[in-house]
């Protein structure tokens, strides 16, 4: 099923950027058409990219809403999506067209034109001023891909992953550094004193002291105790340090978003035969 995805930047870089990693993922240039709006006329676009596909940039030189006419022609009579896309175009400055064989290169072509820096034409159409109707406020412009006979719509839903990380929480430093503090201890010294007594005696010599009667000496020496000062180091106690790993279990409480697509049946209100598909952008 062939199908039509178109990207509208505010930028042609970024127009630009989508083109080449289009053709780096393996899209053909000739179905790749980039058109940027002209700096001298703003109203109209011309076609930069020179490819043979007939598309928004081929028409721009043809008629004078050349981008009201390729949105009508691509959504075949759905009016306000043409005139919402036509409205976001003429306020953006290039467009992206290309030109699928099947949904999924439709879906892969929309991807990297989404992170190419693709608008989205809802909130574009809303911040320049268009008042869409309440059947297509809803749309996403940048996650619905219209086909011949079908739609539809990208279910996105989060998952919660939970990951770990170290963190320094505290700790302890060991700093050794010496002080010094006054102490006294007492200790009993002994000292010797000579001492001279002389006595008076009045009586005869006897023989024993005719024998000591003579010259000699007698020495009698002093001596006296002094303290003396001596230290002795010893190890009164050890500091270590260690580590004591524990665990716990915490449960994290946080929300995820998921998109919920609703369906309602409508009323017949017409027949519409489509000519062309379209990835909105």
């Amino acid at each position: 099923m062939n199908q039509t995805v178109v990207g509208i930047f505010d930028t042609a870089a970024h127009a630009n950027q989508a083109a080449q990693q289009l053709k780096t993922a393996g899209f053909s240039l000739d179905d790749v058409d980039t058109i940027s709006r002209d700096s001298k006329d703003g109203s109209n676009y011309y076609n930069s990219t020179n490819t043979t596909t007939e598309a928004a940039g081929d028409a721009a030189g043809r008629t004078g809403d050349s981008i009201g006419s390729f949105f009508d022609n691509l959504f075949g009579g759905d009016s306000d999506n043409a005139s919402r896309y036509s409205h976001a175009a003429r306020n953006s400055n290039s467009m992206v067209t290309v030109h699928c064989k099947s949904a999924d290169h439709a879906h892969k072509a929309a991807e990297i034109m989404d992170n190419a820096g693709a608008v989205d034409v809802d909130e574009k159409a809303q911040q320049t001023g268009y008042q869409a109707n309440a059947m297509n406020a809803g749309n996403d412009a940048k996650t619905m891909t219209a086909g011949n006979n079908e739609m539809s719509a990208k279910v996105i839903e989060e998952e919660l992953k939970v990951g770990k990380r170290v963190e320094q929480t505290g700790g302890a430093r060991l700093r050794s550094r010496i002080v010094e503090r006054p102490v006294e201890a007492s200790v009993r010294l002994r000292e010797e004193h000579v001492t001279v007594e002389r006595t008076a005696v009045n009586r005869p010599a006897t023989e024993a002291d005719f024998n000591a009667f003579k010259e000699g000496e007698i020495e009698v020496t002093e001596s006296a105790e002094r303290a003396v000062i001596a230290k002795e180091a010893r190890v009164v106690e050890e500091v270590t340090l260690g580590k004591e790993v524990t665990q716990r279990e915490e449960t994290i409480h946080d929300t995820v978003r998921k998109t919920e697509v609703e369906v309602e049946k409508l009323g017949t209100k017409g027949v519409r035969n489509d000519q062309n598909t379209s990835n909105q952008k």
